[in-house]
C-alpha cells in the first residue's frame, strides 16, 4: 500500500510541477519536479523509495532512450557522427582520467580508482535532462541535434568506464587492454543486438498483420513492451542495453516511415499513447531524483569529518573542472562549421557556440542511479571508501548543472534583436505547420458519416494556409496591429447592423430573422471587444458541448429548409456589406490588417455559398453541424499538440510560443463564431 501511495503522490507532483511552471515559466519543469520531490522526502510522512539501479534503468531510461532513438533524425545523426563520437567517446574517457586525478587531488581520502568511478558517472550528459530543458532554451538546431546524439551514446561509454573503475577499486586489479576490448564488445555488441531484436519484433508484428489481426490494441501492446524486451535481452548477453534501445528506436523509426500509410489509426493511437507515457516517465525521473537527494546528502551533512561549506566547495570545483574541460575539448576541435557538420555555416562565433555546448552538458538521473549502485564493501570486506561522499558529490553536481544551465543558457542563447524579422518569419511558418497538423487530424478522423463536414473544415484550413502564406504583416502579438484589426472588425459589424436594418425596413426579412441575426452580430462584438468575456464564452461553449448538448438538442428548434435558406442569404448580404465597408476604410497604413479581416469575411461567404452542397436536407443539419464542431475541436487539439511538441524540442522560444498560443485563441474565437452562425 505504501508503494501505491508513493506512486500516486509522484504522479500528483508531476501535475503540480506543470501547473507551477505556468506561473513561474523561468524555472524549468525538471527543476520544479526535483524540488517538489525533495520537499516530499523531507516531510514527516514516513515515505521512502529505495532506488534499485537496474530496475530504474529498465523502467525509465530504456523507454525514454528508445523514444529518443525513434524521433531523432537519422540523417542528422549520421552527418554529426564525427563530433558525436568525439564527445560521446573521446570526451568521456578524457573526463574519466582528468576528472579522476582532479577529484583524488582535491579529496585524497577518495582513492584514485574510486575517483575514476566518480568521474565516470559524471562524464555522460543526460538525454532526458537535455530534452526537458530544450523547451525554454532556444539552442541552434545543429547544437541541439549534437547534444541529443551525444547523450544517446555517452551513457554506455560512461557506465562501462564506471564499471571497470569500481571493479578496480573493489579488487585492486585493472587492465587497460581488457577494459578497451570489453568496451568495444559491450558497445558494438549492444548496437547489433538491439538492431537484431528490433528486426525480430518488427517481423512478428508483420506476421500478426498477415494473419489478419489488425487490432490496434495488440500492436500497441507490442510497441510498449519493445524497449523493455530489447534492454533485458541485451543485458542478459552482457552487452549495453542502453545502446541497444537506441539502435532499436532507430530501426523502428525506419519501419514506421515505411508502413505509416498502411496503419493510420495505429499511428494516431501510438502517438497519443507514447505522449502520455513519455510525459509520465520524464516527470517520474526527476521526481525520483528529488526523492533521493535528502537520503544521499543526510549522512554527509551530519558527518563531523567535513564541514558543509567545504563539501559545497568540492562540488563547485568539480563542476567547474568538468565544464572547463568540456569547453576546452569542444573549442580545440572547432573549425568553422565542422563540429556542426550540417552543410551550413554557423552565424554565431565559435566561442559562443562552445560555451553553449559546454553549459548544456547537464547531468541527470542516470548519474545518481549509478552512484547508488556503488557496492558497500570491497573484496576484503572493508567499507567502500567514501561511498556516501561520492553519492553526495554526484547529487550536488547534478543540481548545480541543472541550475546553471537553467539560468545562463536562456541568456546566452537569446537571439539578437536584428533577428526579429527571422523570428517573425519562423512564427508564420509554425502557424502553417500547425494548420497542416489540424488538416492531418481531420483527415485521420474522417469516415463515411462525416466526410462532407470534413471536406468543409479542410477547405477552411487550406484557405487559412493560403492567407498565412500571402500575408506579410501578421504579428498577432503586436498590440498596435491588433487594435487596428479590432477597429476594422467593429467597422464590419456596424456595416452588418446597418444592412440588417435596411433589409428590415424594405421588408426583405422578417422581424424574427432580423433579431436572430442581430443576436449573432452582437455576440461577436462582445467576443472581439472584450478578451475576458471572450475567454469566458469559449469556456462556456466548451462545457456546453461536453455536458449540455444532449439536453439542449431536445429543445432546439430546427429551422426549415426555407428559413435556413433565408438565413444564409441574409448573412451573405451582411457579410458582403461588411467587406465593402472595410475596403472603404483601407489605406496604406492598415492594408495588412484590412486584408486579414476581409479574408475572414470571404471565408464566411464561401462557407455560406457552399453550405447547401454539403447538407442534403434539414434533417441532416444537426448531424452536419455536430460533425463539423467535433472535427474543429480535433483540429484545434492537434494544433496545440504540434505547438507544444515544437516548444519541447527547442524549436521555439518561450516568447514565440506565447504569441502562437494567442493565435490559437484567435482560432478558438473563430470556432465560437461558427457555432453562433449555425
Amino acid at each position: 500500500m505504501e508503494v501505491f501511495e508513493l506512486v500516486l503522490i509522484m504522479l500528483g507532483l508531476i501535475g503540480v510541477s506543470n501547473v507551477l511552471n505556468r506561473f513561474i515559466p523561468f524555472v524549468p519543469v525538471p527543476l520544479l519536479q526535483i524540488i517538489l520531490g525533495t520537499l516530499v522526502a523531507l516531510l514527516p510522512l514516513g515515505l521512502h523509495l529505495e532506488l534499485n539501479t537496474e530496475l530504474f534503468l529498465v523502467m525509465f531510461i530504456a523507454p525514454l532512450l528508445f523514444n529518443d532513438g525513434k524521433r531523432t533524425p537519422r540523417e542528422d545523426l549520421w552527418n554529426l557522427r564525427s563530433p558525436i563520437l568525439l564527445l560521446a567517446l573521446g570526451l568521456v574517457f578524457v573526463t574519466v582520467f582528468a576528472g579522476g586525478y582532479l577529484i583524488h587531488w582535491l579529496i585524497p581520502s577518495i582513492p584514485l580508482p574510486a575517483a575514476f568511478a566518480l568521474a565516470a558517472i559524471l562524464s555522460p550528459t543526460d538525454a532526458v535532462a537535455v530534452g526537458a530543458l530544450a523547451g525554454r532554451i532556444h539552442l541552434p538546431k545543429g547544437i541541439m541535434r549534437l547534444l541529443e546524439g551525444e547523450s544517446l551514446m555517452n551513457d554506455a561509454s560512461g557506465l562501462v568506464a564506471f564499471k571497470f573503475a569500481v571493479a578496480a577499486t573493489v579488487t585492486g586489479v585493472f587492465s587497460i587492454t581488457d577494459a578497451a576490448l570489453s568496451f568495444l564488445w559491450i558497445a558494438i555488441g549492444g548496437l547489433v543486438c538491439g538492431a537484431v531484436v528490433s528486426f525480430i519484433i518488427v517481423w512478428i508484428r508483420m506476421f500478426i498483420r498477415r494473419l489478419g489481426m489488425e487490432d490496434v490494441t495488440i500492436h500497441m501492446l507490442i510497441q510498449i513492451l519493445t524497449p523493455f524486451l530489447i534492454y533485458i535481452i541485451t543485458e542478459e548477453f552482457g552487452l549495453s542495453g542502453i545502446l541497444a534501445v537506441v539502435a532499436g528506436g532507430i530501426v523502428h523509426a525506419v519501419e514506421r516511415d515505411r508502413s505509416e500509410s498502411l496503419q493510420p489509426e495505429l499511428q494516431v493511437v501510438s502517438n497519443n499513447t507514447w505522449s502520455v507515457i513519455l510525459y509520465i516517465l520524464n516527470g517520474l525521473v526527476f521526481v525520483i531524483l528529488g526523492l533521493q537527494i535528502p537520503g544521499a546528502t543526510e549522512t554527509i551533512i551530519e558527518s563531523p569529518e567535513y564541514s558543509n561549506l567545504q563539501v559545497v566547495g568540492f562540488i563547485g570545483i568539480i563542476f567547474a573542472g568538468l565544464i572547463l574541460l568540456r569547453f576546452v575539448w569542444v573549442y580545440l576541435f572547432w573549425k568553422g562549421s565542422w563540429l556542426l557538420d550540417t552543410g551550413e555555416e554557423m552565424e554565431r562565433p565559435k566561442l559562443t557556440s562552445s560555451i553553449l555546448i559546454s553549459l548544456s552538458g547537464v547531468r541527470g538521473a542516470v548519474t545518481l542511479a549509478a552512484a547508488f549502485s556503488i557496492p558497500y564493501v570491497l573484496q576484503d570486506g572493508s567499507p567502500f571508501p567514501e561511498r556516501d561522499l561520492i553519492i553526495f558529490l554526484a547529487a550536488g553536481v547534478i543540481l548545480v548543472s541543472l541550475i546553471i544551465a537553467s539560468v545562463f543558457l536562456p541568456l546566452i542563447s537569446k537571439k539578437p534583436d536584428s533577428e526579429g524579422d527571422n523570428e517573425e518569419t519562423r512564427e508564420r511558418e509554425v502557424r502553417i505547420e500547425m494548420l497542416k497538423a489540424g488538416i492531418t487530424a481531420v483527415k485521420e478522423a474522417t469516415n463515411d458519416s462525416n466526410r462532407a463536414a470534413a471536406a468543409e473544415v479542410i477547405s477552411s484550413y487550406h484557405r487559412q494556409i493560403f492567407k498565412q502564406q500571402n500575408e506579410k504583416d501578421h504579428d498577432w502579438s503586436n498590440s498596435k496591429r491588433n487594435k487596428v484589426v479590432l477597429n476594422l472588425r467593429l467597422v464590419g459589424i456596424q456595416a452588418e447592423r446597418l444592412e440588417i436594418q435596411k433589409m428590415l425596413d424594405h421588408g426583405e426579412i422578417s422581424d424574427e430573422l432580423a433579431v436572430k441575426i442581430q443576436g449573432i452580430v452582437d455576440q461577436m462584438e462582445v467576443v472581439m471587444s472584450n478578451k475576458i468575456k471572450m475567454q469566458v464564452l469559449v469556456s462556456f461553449y466548451r462545457i456546453q458541448r461536453i455536458f449540455m448538448k444532449p439536453f439542449l438538442k431536445k429543445t432546439h428548434k430546427k429551422l426549415s429548409a426555407d428559413q435556413l435558406g433565408r438565413l444564409r442569404a441574409t448573412r451573405l448580404r451582411t457579410s458582403t456589406a461588411a467587406v465593402n465597408a472595410i475596403k472603404a476604410q483601407m489605406n496604406d497604413s492598415n492594408r495588412g490588417a484590412a486584408l486579414s479581416v476581409i479574408a475572414h469575411y470571404n471565408e464566411l461567404i464561401a462557407r455560406l455559398q457552399n453550405g447547401h452542397k454539403n447538407v442534403i436536407d434539414e434533417n441532416d443539419e444537426d448531424a452536419f453541424d455536430q460533425y463539423k464542431n467535433e472535427l474543429r475541436i480535433k483540429a484545434i487539439q492537434a494544433q496545440r499538440n504540434e505547438l507544444q511538441s515544437m516548444f519541447e524540442k527547442g524549436e521555439l522560444s518561450f516568447s514565440s510560443t506565447t504569441k502562437l498560443r494567442q493565435y490559437m485563441n484567435y482560432l478558438e474565437a473563430g470556432i465560437l463564431e461558427h457555432e453562433e452562425e449555425e
